[in-house]
Order: C-alpha cells, then sequence, then structure tokens
C-alpha cells in the first residue's frame, strides 16, 4: 500500500485528508507543516516541520499538497527539489473523469467534481468540490477550480490561477497566469494575467501591484 504524506496541516489539508482515506490503495502516513517545532504522533498519523520529509520520502511513500494557496504549492514544490514521480494525484471515488482526460502528478480531484473528454489538467492543481472541467479545456499547474465553478468547452486557465466558487467561463476563452476570478463571476472575454476580475459580466478591478 502506498503511504502518503500530506503537507499543511489547516483547513485545506481535512479535506485532502479526507480523500486519502477515501481512496482504498492509499493510507495516510503523516502531515507536516512549518507550525509544528518538533515530530510527535497523533490518532497514529506523524505530525512535523517540514524538514521531516526527507527522513521519511522513499518509494513507497507520496507526497501531496494540503494547501489552498496556489504560490504557497509552487514555492514548496520548488523548495523540495523531489521528482515529481514522488507526487500523488488523488480522486475522489465520486468524482467523473473521462478516460480520454490527462491528468497530472499531485493533482487533488474533490468529491462531485466533472472532467470530460480531452481535458487536460496540469500538475498541483485543485479541483474543489463539484466543479465542472468540460472537454478540450486546458487547466494549468498550480490552478485552483473552486467548488461548483464551471469551464465549458475549450477553455484555458493559466498557471496558478484560480477560479472562484459558484463562478462560469464561456467556451473558448482564455484566463492568465496567476489571475484571480471572484466567486460568481461569468468570464464572456479572455482576462489577461495577473489580475482579479469579479462580477458578471467579469471586469477587471485590479492588477498584480497596484
Amino acid at each position: 500500500m502506498i503511504r502518503v504524506v500530506v503537507i499543511g496541516d489547516s483547513g485545506h489539508s481535512k479535506v485532502v485528508e479526507d480523500l486519502v482515506n477515501a481512496n482504498p490503495e492509499v493510507s495516510l502516513l503523516a502531515k507536516l507543516d512549518d507550525r509544528y517545532d518538533e515530530v510527535f504522533e497523533r490518532h497514529g498519523i506523524i505530525r512535523g516541520p517540514l524538514s521531516y520529509l526527507k527522513r521519511i520520502i522513499d518509494p513507497d511513500t507520496k507526497v501531496v499538497f494540503g494547501i489552498g494557496s496556489n504560490k504557497v504549492r509552487q514555492k514548496l514544490v520548488e523548495e523540495f527539489g523531489i521528482p515529481l514521480t514522488s507526487y500523488i494525484t488523488l480522486v475522489h471515488p465520486s468524482a467523473t473523469i473521462s478516460p480520454s482526460a490527462s491528468v497530472g502528478r499531485g493533482t487533488v480531484i474533490m468529491p462531485g467534481a466533472v472532467v470530460n473528454a480531452d481535458a487536460v489538467i496540469g500538475d498541483h492543481v485543485i479541483l474543489n468540490t463539484g466543479c465542472v472541467v468540460e472537454h478540450d479545456c486546458k487547466v494549468g499547474d498550480y490552478a485552483h477550480i473552486s467548488p461548483r465553478a464551471c469551464l465549458t468547452g475549450g477553455v484555458v486557465i493559466g498557471e496558478g490561477a484560480q477560479v472562484g466558487a459558484g463562478a462560469s467561463v464561456i467556451p473558448q476563452k482564455a484566463i492568465g497566469n496567476w489571475t484571480a476570478v471572484g466567486a460568481g463571476a461569468t468570464v464572456i472575454t479572455d482576462i489577461p494575467e495577473r489580475v482579479t476580475a469579479v462580477g458578471v459580466p467579469a471586469r477587471v478591478i485590479r492588477k498584480e501591484g497596484t
């Protein structure tokens, strides 16, 4: 059985822990977070600082992030420097994934999510509860598609972008790298990178650094 180390031990990590427990082929070994100064065990699960990862990683132990921040996930991937094959992809049994879809390493797919034909999902992506990724969509590394968000056909989501809860994107539109789309927004035009867009229709209200 594959043992799983969850990186992070706060809100989002609780959902990822449930995701591990919902998959009978894996078991939870540890939750690591720098909120801890020492290594200890609670309810049979090891807890400790991030530096403990190098002590327990091996071919039968895989890593997944329980951290909602896209930028923090990217930062830690760079800091850890472990092979991409050391990360595990977790899919809840109630999620629906097309056989022709592609899902990257370290990605988590939550209950009720749908990924349809020929969609391509990157590495370390969060597809949150009940979201829909329609046919031919492309979702970049470190992106987060929030609960009940809907990407219609052929949508492109850039690296590190976040689509807020209940937001929708009409077909063939693109959202740039590290852009945030607010909850409930409706995207009907391409949105550039590193901005925040909200509303119906979605409009840019903030650019990074302003």
